[in-house]
């Protein structure tokens, strides 16, 4: 996810139920900034490590108070909120039931995921007189302080000299815009949504067949608006050319529905309905697909608040499509507007582009066909327009920091999101699998654990706690499919000495995302040792790329290479390290969590680390700025593709203004966290921990 991070300060959850649910179990008092006429609302980023390819930048308050000119208006947060589930007519039962758009609820476990909190209306609660779970009165920062610091995972120096100044970030999801650059140098952008004509696609004349009350029944249908499992379509002057031109139109324009021919009464119908069971979700028909036209079609996606995997699960739903016939070279964060490439396999532009009038914050375009999928990783990054809001830095200060940003650049370390910032860090799980101590593992996923989580959470740790019956703490989980609901159905199904084939039950990435998150701690902690120890200039011992292999810098060498030329690897059985005594730190850090560098190959070869090597240092590209002054913190400060394909003017900047804004804008390689470029600039720490301290002396 380019990288992003987690919150320069505090991580705005769309729904300020969660917190508000979690306060009142609590019997915590409601700081004001859940007010109901706050405009933004306390987070925490949750415990699941991200994808290396993720983009993942969080809300960023920073030590600004609220005031009544900075809520937004009714219409802005009803913009913001979006619908996160539709509801499905349930064809065996009759009856609605949520179809959700995520295809894994990792909560407390992983980083994007949200659901909806439901209190208990019962429960009575005194915020007269707050306790803590001990009895202890414990406060809004108390809960909120359980997670990491930056110092917590290694991220400690800089490499700019220029005093630092607060912003914030995101104070709309517009202020976050994410281009992908694909492997030819493109950058993706929605400016097209026409269909490509295709001597294929049957023609546009065969739609006039169905009625306008057809259609809408049929819309009605696909969009399970109605609790009919069915519409039927008698076929006036039957033939069977009619017929066949009847089932195409209904396909093509409603994707989703299968179409079969009846007898009723001796008249002909055609009937539309929804595929049950595994047909479905089988694979697109390959008879129907013509020989002479590539088998993908590539398209531009364009989201809004919504990450990369709840896209392609809400494209597969209304497709009626398994999602995993759509590839793509990167994930992209949920809380901003990405654009980016997809590839679908037999899929029609004409059935991609009419999922345009149906769904929200989603927009397809820039149709091709091609005759190869997409491959994640093959991307060269991303480029960001970034707007810090109300920035308190003078404008030399201003110039000072971008220009170190341009010329010198920033360190590359992984960022918080990458460790999790509840009360256990990921990266103590991903060390306990290289030690082999499964017990530990099993205990660090499902243990109680201290600040704010989901309440179903909280209920299923305590039951696991005082009765260690996989089975019982499970039925205390509204969302199985999160990471403990797997562990805990895996230790239903293998028992408590089988711990290995239990965790098993988790999907492979998620398992290795643990063991990824050690690396990346160690790492970082190496490199800010490197910096202290060595500085900012290359020297003998360090390490180099010569095409994917390492060599160490030689004395006589030393002149030709930069700091930019710097790599440090990435623990494991197929790298070398620095020859210099940053190679011994490496082993005495191992050492002291039990862990033999010279033997990275685990018992169980999906553990193994092979190891990698990372730019210690990244010089972003294409960097450009501009100070901007603004009165409401509602306009938008960007224009985004979709805005400028419905031809809305661009925003005018006046010359004076009550606040300022730092509109950036920068390309970044893949694998690298956008928010350690921002930390960079502003010179604040990015841990949800550090913001909230800061936070709560502000909302005082």
């Amino acid at each position: 996810m380019g990288k992003g991070a987690s919150s320069l300060c505090l991580k705005v959850l769309h729904s300020r139920s969660l917190l508000i649910a979690s306060l009142l179990r609590r019997k915590l008092p409601l700081p004001p900034v859940l007010h109901p006429k706050a405009a933004a609302a306390f987070c925490w980023c949750s415990n699941y490590p991200s994808n290396m390819d993720d983009i993942d930048m969080k809300t960023v308050s920073l030590k600004r108070p609220l005031n009544d000119e900075d809520l937004p208006s009714g219409e802005e947060t009803k913009r913001q909120k979006i619908v996160e589930t539709c509801l499905a007519d349930d064809l065996q039962g009759g009856q609605k039931a949520a179809v959700e758009l995520t295809p894994e609820c990792l909560t407390g476990e992983t980083e994007e995921e949200e659901q909806d909190v439901t209190k208990n209306e019962d429960e009575v609660v005194d915020l007269d007189e707050p306790e803590g779970e001990d009895g202890d009165i414990e406060s809004f920062a108390d809960m909120m302080k359980h997670g990491l610091t930056e110092q917590d995972v290694g991220i400690i120096k800089f490499v700019s000299s220029h005093e630092g100044f607060s912003g914030i970030l995101k104070e709309r999801y517009s202020d976050f815009i994410v281009h992908e650059i694909g492997k030819d140098g493109t950058v993706s952008y929605l400016d097209d949504l026409s269909v490509p004509v295709d001597k294929e696609d049957p023609p546009t004349q065969i739609f006039s067949v169905l009625s306008s009350e057809d259609k809408q029944r049929l819309e009605e249908l696909q969009l399970f608006k109605n609790k009919e499992t069915n519409i039927a379509i008698e076929v006036l002057e039957d033939s069977k050319e009619k017929r066949t031109v009847i089932h195409q139109a209904i396909k093509n324009l409603f994707p989703g529905l299968e179409t079969k021919t009846e007898d009723r009464d001796g008249k002909k119908f055609i009937v539309a309905y929804h595929a049950a069971g595994k047909k479905a979700l089988a694979n697109p028909r390959k008879h129907s697909w013509p020989k002479s036209r590539g088998s993908y079609c590539h398209f531009i996606l364009y989201k809004e608040n919504k990450d990369t995997m709840d896209a392609i699960n809400l494209l597969s739903k209304f497709l009626r499509v398994k999602p995993n016939i759509f590839s793509y070279m990167g994930t992209k964060d949920k809380r901003a507007i990405t654009v980016q490439e997809i590839a679908v396999l037999r899929i029609t532009a004409q059935r991609l582009a009419h999922l345009n009038k149906c769904l929200m914050n989603l927009k397809l375009g820039n149709f091709k066909y091609k005759n190869f999928a997409l491959k994640l990783g093959e991307l060269q990054g991303n480029t960001f327009t970034v707007v810090l809001r109300n920035i308190t830095g003078t404008d030399a200060q201003v110039e000072e920091a971008m220009n170190s940003l341009r010329d010198v650049g920033f360190i590359n370390y992984y960022g918080m999101q990458r460790f999790g910032t509840t009360a256990v860090p990921t990266y103590l799980v991903g060390r306990a699998i290289l030690q082999n101590n499964w017990n530990e593992v099993m205990d660090l996923i499902l243990k109680p654990r201290p600040g704010a989580e989901r309440d179903y959470l909280v209920k299923c740790r305590e039951e696991w706690d005082k009765t260690k019956d996989p089975e019982a703490a499970l039925q205390k989980l509204t969302v199985k499919r999160c990471v403990e609901g797997q562990l805990l159905r895996g230790l239903s199904m293998y028992g408590l000495k089988n711990i290995i084939a239990a965790f098993g039950i988790i999907p492979r990435n998620n398992r290795l995302m643990y063991i990824h998150s050690y690396q990346s701690y160690v790492w970082n902690n190496m490199v800010s040792k490197r910096i202290e120890e060595y500085g900012l200039k290359a020297i003998p011992g360090d390490l180099t790329l010569k095409g994917a292999a390492a060599v160490p810098i030689e004395e006589a060498d030393v002149d030709n290479y930069t700091i930019h030329d710097v790599v440090m690897p990435l623990p494991g059985f197929d790298v070398i390290y620095p020859k210099h005594k940053i190679g011994d730190a490496y082993k005495e850090m191992l050492a002291a969590d039990d862990l033999d560098l010279n033997n990275m190959r685990h018992k169980i070869r999906d553990y193994s680390l092979s190891g990698a090597y990372r730019k210690i240092i990244i010089l972003p590209q294409n960097v450009k700025w501009e100070l901007v002054a603004y009165d409401d913190p509602r306009i938008p400060l960007v224009q985004t593709d979709v805005e400028k394909l419905e031809g809305k003017p661009l925003p005018v900047f006046q010359k004076e203004g009550k606040y300022k804004a730092l509109k950036m804008e920068f390309s970044l390689p893949p694998s690298t966290y956008a928010t350690m470029a921002i930390r960079e600039v502003l010179k604040m720490d990015t841990s949800i921990k550090n913001q909230t301290q800061l936070n709560t002396v502000w909302l005082r």
